[in-house]
């Protein structure tokens, strides 16, 4: 039956037992709770549940599985795709931030509200560090069980391929522990398959003995530069595992708050993460530097700043964007891509181009559900969008990428920003990890309580 707290008394019950709070429409908390980093698109569920402990989870999916309401999970929204719209009950996770590390063992336990920012921080002092990606302000637990692609990848891998545990309450009520022993077709599932299969609680992850890195970012004019693309991607051709990488187009609006000198310019930027020291990353990255950047921002940093590898942004805004994960890049396609950045394009789009490869290409001691390794580059399209522009912006995003379909092997979801049809959702796995996926989804969560930002085709599995 429907969630309707006018209609029922379910709706008194949640509030009695759970440890945190329980926000409607219109009441003190709603919509700070449901909020996130994506402004485009918010849930507006008939319930919020800021859950305190595990014990809150088990509640509220117990509830929502009683009362038949459509259930969604939040951290920090920052890859919010299909918001609940007037109905079912949203999960915030903000308030489970604990983060404990046992530095004798390498790992860390990080609770599902967790940001990697949290969890940098406690690594620091152990001379440690998590695969973490180019903002510490997203959700640890949810970018590591979409894969994750960090700035130590090409050295490490995927997050997903560094979770030893994981704790998760699935659509019957039941708090389950789940590893390889425990629950391998669970934990298998969970690795790469993202937020389908329950609520998680925490994560058990590994931790990498790194303190520091050589890295930062070159940024160039690409009016006097505009092969930068392709100098950087015959550039990569050679370089070390140790050397994660990539290469951006943008052009940045002509107004004021815009950072000097980039204002009104078309730019391009390498960002550079090298796990080596400063002076072999000086020598590896001469060729670059040979092409007289703007600014140089390379130098040794702590890992605690890797924030200023990439520089993304982190403040609240409205988005879009999508990708492909490529078997190689095509010289003669990157003055598409130029275009696609330049200030001729009426509707700003930053382009990426990333460095994959590595350990990102061979699987991990245990396996999991990220199959499509055999990519060497991702190429990402991402634009600011206001609500008018979405179709316009949707289909500018996947002209360009439809142009280099003949060497893609998928897509990567942690990187896609707006709702994906089924069939764009099956890319994202092989055809049997896909099927696979599907049956355990059925097996845990028979009548889709669950609402995933990705949820997995229907009909296929085996």
């Amino acid at each position: 039956m429907a969630y309707n707290r006018n209609s029922s008394s379910a709706g008194q019950a949640l509030d009695d037992v759970i440890k945190g709070s329980v926000s409607r429409p219109g009441t003190s908390g709603y919509d700070e709770e449901r909020g996130g980093f994506q402004l485009l698109a918010q849930h507006r569920p008939e319930a919020v549940v800021a859950v305190k402990n595990s014990e809150d989870v088990v509640a509220a999916v117990q509830h929502a599985a009683a009362t038949g309401a459509p259930l969604a999970v939040q951290a920090t929204g920052h890859g919010l795709n299909t918001p609940l719209d007037g109905s079912g009950i949203l999960i915030s996770t903000r308030q489970m931030n604990a983060v404990r590390v046992e530095p004798e063992r390498g790992t860390a336990w990080v609770e599902a509200g967790a940001r990697w920012r949290d969890v940098i921080d406690a690594a620091a002092p152990h001379g440690l560090a998590p695969l973490s990606g180019s903002l510490p302000g997203v959700g640890a637990v949810s970018y590591a069980l979409g894969g994750g692609v960090g700035l130590m990848g090409r050295r490490y891998g995927f997050a997903a391929d560094h979770v030893h545990r994981i704790d998760i309450v699935t659509a019957d009520g039941r708090l389950r522990h789940v590893t390889p022993d425990s629950e391998p077709d669970l934990f298998w599932a969970l690795r790469g398959g993202g937020g389908n299969f329950g609520v998680v609680t925490g994560i058990e992850i590994g931790l990498m003995p790194v303190e520091s890195l050589y890295g930062g970012g070159l940024v160039f004019d690409l009016a006097q530069v505009p092969d930068l693309a392709a100098a950087w991607y015959r550039w990569t051709a050679d370089v070390p595992e140790e050397m994660t990488s990539a290469v951006s187009m943008m052009t940045f609006p002509d107004i004021p708050g815009m950072p000097e000198p980039m204002r009104g310019r078309h730019i391009g930027s390498v960002q550079i993460a090298f796990l080596g020291s400063a002076a072999e990353g000086e020598e590896l990255v001469a060729p670059l530097r040979a092409l007289e950047p703007m600014t140089d921002g390379l130098q040794e940093i702590a890992y605690a700043r890797s924030e200023v590898v990439f520089n993304d942004p982190d403040q609240p805004h409205a988005y879009q964007g999508d990708n492909l994960l490529l078997r190689d890049v095509d010289p003669g396609k990157l003055s598409e891509l130029f275009e696609l950045s330049s200030p001729a394009n009426p509707t700003m789009c930053v382009v990426g181009v990333r460095h994959l490869g590595g350990a990102l290409s061979r699987p991990p001691e245990i396996p999991n559900a990220l199959g499509l390794r055999s990519a060497a580059y991702s190429l990402g399209v991402l634009s600011p969008t206001e609500p008018g522009q979405v179709e316009a912006v949707r289909t500018m995003h996947a002209r360009a990428l439809e142009s280099w379909s003949e060497l893609a092997v998928g897509r990567l979801l942690n990187f896609t920003f707006g709702p994906l049809s089924q069939d764009e959702i099956r890319t994202a796995f092989t055809e049997e990890d896909l099927q696979r996926l599907t049956r355990i989804k059925a097996e845990v969560d028979p009548d889709a309580l669950i609402r995933s930002n990705f949820p997995l085709p229907a009909g296929t599995g085996a």
